[in-house]
């Protein structure tokens, strides 16, 4: 299978001890701001700079249903990604409110809506088929269509870079999602499918129970070669590829990615199956309730900024936590160091 040609530098890590030397010297007592002293650091190597900023942030949402969603694996019925897509375009959804709140910029792509759209400057036709194959019977998708999910998945990303961004996050829309990331944890993780598996977007646990026992025919009935590779073509979501794709190219071009929820921190993993690098760009904004997640964040050694019982999905953990982002940028650029303050170092 191509994994195609993302060209992923692991970020020169010399400029961290002089990152970390400024933040030092800033007029605090060492290592009092934490996380936000971690993610300068961070952000500050990924831009190879001292005076690292963050321009034009984005957030990319891509749709698209799922064939399994036939067997009831969802508290949701289908008809509610497009109209959750209708929902985004007019600035009803939660993630809208939080976009707004802190002037991030919106994408919203039909990546495999099962929904013949009018043309609309607000949607990004990016559509390989009105919906996946249902993967209890066959692969969810081609290896053909596999690969051209990547290439558009980048094509936004690099849409992005082209508007000045150089930080983005990712969120999704499409019922049956949650299931597709349980088969991409269970079967990239080895932890057991039944652990990986939770109530999506509202199931009791009689229904997860049921949910969980589809899933686990689908894993027996699974006729691929086993590869990783494999694993996320035959199980993924045309939403869930384009995401893994658009996360490559924001990487290649060393943009700070802003890693959502369950079904977000399941398209990174897989992302790293394809070039391991990519972890290197990624801020893992917060742990949902949906079950699995910690146990996910754990596998990735990943440190969640937040913690609010979100699980929404859309992006709303990334945008929630950006504040968290912006501070951490503010506070390298912003506070002044003992020198300049002339304030006598007190600790």
């Amino acid at each position: 299978m191509n994994k195609h040609s993302f060209k992923i530098e692991k970020p020169c890590k010399e400029i961290a001890t002089q990152l970390q030397d400024k933040i030092d010297n800033l007029t605090k007592p060492k290592g009092s701001l934490g996380r936000l002293e971690e993610m300068a650091v961070q952000i500050g190597t990924i831009q190879q700079t001292l005076t690292p900023t963050i321009t034009n942030p984005q957030n990319i949402i891509y749709g698209g249903d799922h064939g399994i969603a036939a067997e009831g694996i969802s508290f949701s019925p289908p008809e509610i990604t497009p109209q959750m897509v209708f929902n985004f375009i007019e600035g009803g959804a939660g993630i809208n409110f939080f976009a707004r709140q802190h002037g991030i910029g919106m994408k919203v792509v039909d990546s495999g809506i099962n929904y013949d759209f009018e043309p609309m400057s607000e949607l990004i036709d990016l559509k390989v088929r009105k919906g996946t194959r249902n993967y209890l019977h066959e692969a969810a998708m081609t290896e053909e269509e596999f690969n051209l999910c990547l290439e558009r998945g980048a094509s936004v990303i690099e849409m992005c870079h082209r508007e000045g961004t150089n930080l983005v996050s990712f969120g999704e829309m499409g019922i049956g999602n949650t299931s597709s990331s349980s088969m991409w944890m269970a079967c990239l993780t080895g932890i057991e499918l039944e652990k990986c598996v939770g109530a999506g977007s509202g199931f009791d646990s009689e229904g997860v129970k049921r949910k969980y026992r589809i899933l686990k025919a689908a894993l027996d009935n699974y006729k691929g070669d086993g590869s990783d590779l494999d694993y996320i073509r035959y199980f993924g979501g045309y939403e869930m590829v384009m995401a893994v794709g658009g996360m490559l190219k924001a990487a290649e071009l060393k943009m700070v990615i802003l890693i959502d929820g369950f079904i977000m921190t399941n398209c990174i993993l897989a992302a790293s199956r394809i070039c391991p690098e990519v972890l290197e760009y990624a801020i893992f904004t917060h742990q949902g309730d949906e079950a699995g997640h910690k146990m996910l964040l754990d596998f990735l050694g990943a440190k969640p900024l937040i913690n609010f019982g979100l699980r929404l999905g859309e992006g709303s953990g990334a945008l929630c936590a950006y504040p968290l982002i912006e501070s951490a940028v503010r506070m390298i650029n912003e506070m002044s160091s003992w020198q300049k303050a002339s304030v006598t170092k007190y600790f």
